[in-house]
């Protein structure tokens, strides 16, 4: 398995990728492929990498840049992280989090925030801040990495191609 940035023509395996992780998951609406899709087309997704084998593409995660209300900036939202079914539990999430991560860390990004299990994020250094949360999403799911700078504090704003409504 090789993990690389994506390249023009990745578009549709990384949406068929996208929408196979997604399909069985309760607490998802099904749209995560189109968050991609939406973000690219208005060039937000500042790292999108690509985990691939023989077979082709096999997992996908993305960072985008946030707002956060303390003003704060260089901060960015890992989402989505999509692996194909038959590859979950197999260190491919997690290559794909360590490289992005890697990646943020050479543009000296200021860090990253996720909604998700804390238990797995947290395996990568995220934690729970107090101070900093997110409309809509449980503290104990919201978790942040600082890479460079300190702690962030304040309401963090996703890019607007998480809305639906900017379909």
């Amino acid at each position: 398995m090789i993990i690389r940035p994506e390249r023009q023509g990745d578009e549709e395996a990384i949406a068929r990728v996208t929408e196979d992780a997604f399909r069985n998951v309760d607490y998802s609406d099904k749209t995560e492929h189109l968050i991609i899709e939406r973000l690219r087309k208005a060039g937000a997704l500042t790292v999108s990498l690509v985990a691939e084998d023989s077979e082709g593409i096999i997992g996908h995660i993305g960072f985008s840049p946030v707002t956060l209300s303390g003003g704060e900036t260089g901060w960015f939202c890992l989402a989505p992280l999509s692996v194909a079914p038959d590859r979950q539990r197999q260190g491919v999430g997690s290559g794909l989090v360590r490289e992005g991560l890697a990646a943020l860390d050479r543009l000296s990004a200021s860090g990253a925030v996720v909604a998700g299990d804390p238990d797995y994020y947290g395996r990568f250094g995220f934690r729970h801040v107090e101070g900093l949360s997110a409309n809509g999403i449980p503290d104990e799911y919201f978790t942040v990495l600082r890479l460079h700078g300190g702690t962030p504090s304040g309401i963090v704003g996703f890019h607007p191609g998480f809305d639906s409504d900017n379909a």
